[in-house]
Order: C-alpha cells, then sequence, then structure tokens
C-alpha cells in the first residue's frame, strides 16, 4: 500500500488537465456540503484550499460568494489552472502534509484530498488544520468511513485512498480544539457518498473539548 500512496502526486500531475475536464463535466453531487461550508463562514472570509485540485466548481464558488482562496497543490499543473482561471487569489504548489505559511484562515478545506495521505500522514494534519486556523475558524473534509487502506482508479492507474475511524477522527479534532457541527457517513443525498466532517475551531490553544463531538448534528440536511 505504501508504494501506491507515494504515487498520488506524481498520479495527479500527469493527469491534471483530463481531471480537470472529468470534473468540469460532472454532476456536483456534493456540492450541499460545500453550500454548508459557506454559510458557516463570515462575509469576505479567507480560506486556505488544501489540495485544491484545477480550482473548479470549489474555489469558483468560494470567489463568487466572495472569499480570499489560498490554494494548495503539489501538482504544478493544478495549480497553473487555477492561476489561469482565477488570477486575482493566491495559488501555491506545495505538498500539504508540510504546509507552514505562517498565517491563520477563517476557513480550512481539505476536500478529496485528505483521503489520499496515509493513515499517519492524516494524524500528522491535524497539526496543519491547527496551525492554520484563526479564532474562530471553520474545518472541513472529507474521509473514509472507516479505518482502512483501499485501492481505487482513474484513468486505468491505480489511486491510493486511506482513513482512521470516526472516533480517532473525534478524538484529533478535539485535541486540536475543533467541536464537530456536522457529520455524516457516506452520504449518497447530498455528499455524493461521501463521509463528511464540518467543525469548529472554538478553542485557541489544542486540548480536549469538554464535550468532544457530542454536540454534532449529524443530520447532512441540518448543519
Amino acid at each position: 500500500m505504501a508504494d501506491f500512496s507515494e504515487r498520488i502526486i506524481d498520479h495527479y500531475e500527469r493527469h491534471a488537465r483530463e481531471w480537470a475536464a472529468d470534473r468540469r463535466n460532472s454532476d456536483w453531487n456534493d456540492k450541499p456540503w460545500h453550500d454548508r461550508f459557506i454559510a458557516a463562514l463570515p462575509k469576505n472570509a479567507t480560506v486556505l484550499d488544501l489540495g485544491c485540485g484545477s480550482g473548479s466548481p470549489v474555489a469558483v464558488n468560494m470567489v463568487a460568494c466572495g472569499f480570499r482562496v489560498t490554494g494548495i497543490d503539489a501538482s504544478a499543473t493544478m495549480i497553473s489552472l487555477c492561476r489561469d482561471r482565477l488570477p486575482n487569489q493566491e495559488w501555491i504548489v506545495a505538498d500539504m502534509r508540510s504546509l507552514s505559511l505562517g498565517r491563520r484562515f477563517d476557513g480550512i478545506l481539505a476536500w478529496d484530498s485528505f483521503f489520499h495521505l496515509t493513515p499517519d500522514d492524516q494524524r500528522h494534519m491535524f497539526e496543519v488544520f491547527s496551525a492554520h486556523a484563526a479564532q474562530p475558524a471553520i474545518l472541513m473534509f472529507n474521509a473514509g468511513p472507516a479505518h482502512g487502506e483501499a485501492i481505487g482508479s482513474y484513468r486505468g492507474e491505480p489511486l491510493y485512498h486511506a482513513s482512521l475511524d470516526v472516533a480517532e477522527n473525534e478524538e484529533l479534532l478535539a485535541r486540536s480544539g475543533f467541536t464537530v457541527i456536522s457529520h455524516a457517513i457516506e452520504d449518497w443525498q447530498s455528499g455524493g457518498g461521501r463521509t463528511a466532517w464540518i467543525a469548529h475551531r472554538n478553542t485557541p490553544q489544542a486540548g480536549i473539548v469538554e464535550g468532544g463531538a457530542s454536540n454534532r448534528d449529524t443530520d447532512p440536511k441540518n448543519p
């Protein structure tokens, strides 16, 4: 499995233009979750988009809502597509696992990107989330329904996915100062089958939040 995980960056770089075209031509079946993320953010919010891809439709939609987007992707071609599409936003070629911008954002998004990391890299990402989250901030990411690794495919090539289990994600969020406000497992009604999380950064220092994720609203239609 480790060998497949190391191919992710190269995979998306080689297929960047095909992926962008496929995304552009497909139904945006997870848009309700992005609507919830946007609704939870303040006017003129700054958003850190980790694994931003080609910028469409997600970043395009956020910019249309008046947000300032900083997009991160390890694929130089993906970032070039973002710069062509949205030249007034900030686009950075970087590996999100080692990101350290020295800035904080109102919103952090790791959508259809977080689940390509190994379980250990996913655990480390909560430190990255915490280091870049303002007080307050909203975090949204999607993962798998249970702990494990799986190999999918794209353009006839293997594509690595992994996930932590629900309890560990809850614990890592709490230790990073986040409280879960919306969570659904394999949401086919409004998320295209994705397992999605939205959390609120409610404390400036890492630590276990009393109540943890027990306050979440698990109905994906009612964030």
